[in-house]
């Protein structure tokens, strides 16, 4: 028999370069029942982003309408752009019985562990701070200015690790995703996250 259980966030933070959209993606293609989070951001698209894909790429002005309205879960200041995330959808998909997955900087995720939404936070670290910085660089998207922003930015969110629930290593992309998929699992089978196992058992 299957059993009633309620769905949570999942909250995928690391510093820039870090890999948590790599690894989202590929949890998204392994799993069929979590759903992303498209934040909004008034940064400019990098690379093949795609407005709507990738993220919601809004002006300044429309995103602080949006802070005014109260249509953000939670919202953040980084490296000079905004970053938010709409509190109606992640209700909505919640209510459908669908985890929401968002790769969300230290900032939000601070926000979210005081609305009352259950959430599981997971903090994504590549296995030196000399891999990082190489990251950033191979990346090719950022001057060496910026690049030196971020990693002073990184060791900032590095020291917020505690705040957090588990720890994934992405030293090998592939454990790494499974390592967070096991966390999933785990936090599936958590006894508050049934709702009522011993009436559904027993009749």
């Amino acid at each position: 028999m299957a059993f009633n259980k309620r769905p949570f966030l999942i909250i995928l933070s690391s510093p820039s370069g870090g890999g948590k959209s790599t690894i989202l993606n590929e949890i998204m293609a392994q799993t069929d029942n979590i759903e992303y989070s498209v934040s909004y951001t008034t940064r400019n698209p990098r690379g093949e982003e795609k407005n709507g894909v990738h993220y919601h790429f809004v002006s300044e002005p429309e995103f602080r309408e949006r802070i005014k309205a109260g249509d953000f879960l939670e919202y953040a200041e980084f490296s000079g752009n905004y970053y938010g995330t709409s509190i109606s959808y992640i209700l909505g998909r919640l209510e459908h019985g669908k985890h929401v997955i968002m790769d969300i900087e230290v900032q939000g995720a601070a926000q979210i562990s005081c609305t009352g939404i259950p959430y599981v936070k997971i903090f994504i670290l590549p296995p030196t701070l000399e891999v990082l910085k190489e990251r950033l660089i191979n990346r090719n998207t950022d001057s060496a200015e910026e690049i030196e922003k971020r990693l002073q930015i990184a060791r900032h969110e590095i020291t917020q690790i505690g705040l957090y629930n588990y720890l994934v290593i992405n030293d090998r992309l592939e454990d790494a995703v499974a390592d967070i998929r096991s966390i999933i699992r785990a936090e599936e089978n958590r006894v508050d996250r049934y709702t009522q196992p011993e009436t559904e058992f027993l009749g």
